[in-house]
């Protein structure tokens, strides 16, 4: 078992907000899933099951159509100017090019993250006072 292809893997979980990840390699099945029920499967398929498998059914894309806010730099995420203080954005607030959404702290110096798209912020991926990787979403927003 590859530690480091596992590492990636759930670096790319974490960044694209996956719930559950499946590679297949020959008769080597990973299975990665996080969350409540998170578990890890490793497993030998046997090639006549892989043959006559139907594939799973589509998975519904509730993403789909929203406009990614992603980190411009690595640092810690924090979603108000101070602990106390109130969030700059929450699920349903409206938003433009210039409203600030967040601060990402790196090497002790405070970036605003402006939203610079126009919408409605569906989701907030990034958890408070947790690190953040550049290129990784922070936001998801609706386009108005």
């Amino acid at each position: 078992m590859d530690v480091s292809m596992l590492e990636k893997l759930v670096k790319l979980m974490r960044a694209n907000d996956l719930s559950c990840v499946e590679v297949a390699d020959g008769d080597r099945r990973i299975l990665l899933k996080r969350g409540a029920e998170a578990s890890f499967v490793s497993a030998a398929a046997p090639a006549a099951a892989k043959s006559h498998a139907e594939p799973p059914p589509a998975a519904v894309d509730e993403d789909a159509g929203l406009i990614p806010i992603k980190a411009v730099m690595v640092g810690t995420f924090y979603a108000a100017a101070a602990p106390d203080a109130k969030p700059f954005v929450q699920v349903g607030s409206a938003v433009d090019e210039e409203t600030d959404v967040c601060v990402i702290e790196a090497m002790k110096v405070f970036n605003t993250i402006k939203a610079e798209c126009r919408g409605t912020i569906a989701r907030i991926v990034a958890a408070n006072g947790q690190p953040v990787e550049f290129g990784q979403t922070l936001f998801l927003v609706k386009p108005s």
